[in-house]
């Protein structure tokens, strides 16, 4: 397995966490709250626990799909990195896109948004069940292709260490050329918004051109509000981590009828067979069909 170069980088997480910390609280901003910050915390750590026995399953099985290759990627090669950094960067696009859009993929990815603050403790806030439910499924392809499953995970570490900054509302802009093709910590703000405008825009890991591409994009037109639509309503690591999952099950298992059932589990966050609870393009229909001169598109 490679190395964990994710781990190493904990420390200096820590160290620009607090220097982030004390900077907002000498201007005056608070956008840390104790038992927040402390909730992230320990659903980072038990990300990083829980990754010590997901990692090495995924990368057994990325190592069976690669003795199946099609082709045999040189890693000396300069445009090896490129497309390796192209190729992990569409696949996050579409994990997390989906994430946002199917509710088995977003009982998961809801621990990552469940903060209603915006801060570099908040990107520690990561889920204990994406792996083990089946997220690495989006970068299997790699491996197939000829991405050696070393170079397949390293490149997934260092995604999750480029999003670590974009963390932050104490950087309000970068240059215009590197907003228009990086993602940054104006376009990820966007994507933590629970504001009817944000929501389920700008997916990207690191690079931003997915989102234009794929017509995801959002530009950052105000302050969001952040955390859910319906906020889980604890700090504890515990209920954070399994509370939608529960919330999945049952809802599933006291529904009507089998289609519903499965339903509950492949439709959008949101989707009841009701119509109790709306979906991000319900709401967004129902907003449009009274502000017809302001429409969300």
């Amino acid at each position: 397995m490679p190395a964990p170069i994710l781990y190493y980088a904990i420390p200096f997480f820590v160290i620009l966490l607090s220097i982030e910390a004390w900077f907002t609280y000498k201007e005056n901003k608070h956008p840390y709250e104790t038992r927040d910050t402390f909730s992230s915390l320990g659903l980072g750590i038990g990300n990083v626990i829980v990754g010590l026995f997901t990692k090495a399953m995924i990368f057994g099985l990325f190592t069976f799909i690669y003795k199946y290759r099609i082709f045999t990627l040189d890693y000396s090669k300069w445009w090896f990195w490129l497309l390796l950094l192209l190729a992990d960067d569409f696949s996050y696009y579409w994990f997390h896109r989906v994430s946002h859009h199917v509710n088995y993929f977003w009982a998961s990815h809801v621990v990552h948004h469940s903060s209603q603050h915006y801060n570099l403790a908040a990107a520690l806030r990561q889920t204990w069940t994406g792996n083990a439910t089946g997220a690495f499924l989006f970068w299997a392809w790699m491996p197939f292709a000829g991405f050696h499953p070393i170079w397949v995970l390293f490149m997934q570490q260092v995604s999750l260490i480029y999003q670590f900054w974009i963390h932050t509302e104490t950087i309000n802009k970068m240059p215009s050329w590197f907003e228009l093709v990086f993602n940054t910590p104006s376009h990820h703000r966007v994507h933590h918004g629970s504001d009817l405008k944000y929501l389920d825009k700008n997916h990207a890991g690191i690079l931003i051109i997915w989102d234009r591409l794929f017509n995801t994009f959002k530009k950052e037109d105000g302050r969001p509000n952040y955390g859910l639509t319906k906020n889980i309503g604890s700090f504890n690591p515990v209920v954070v981590a399994f509370k939608t999952w529960a919330d999945l099950f049952r809802k599933a298992f006291s529904s009507p009828s089998l289609k519903h059932g499965i339903n509950y589990f492949l439709q959008p966050p949101g989707w009841s067979h009701d119509g109790s609870t709306k979906t991000t393009r319900q709401m967004i229909d129902e907003y449009n069909s009274t502000h017809t001169n302001s429409p969300i598109l």
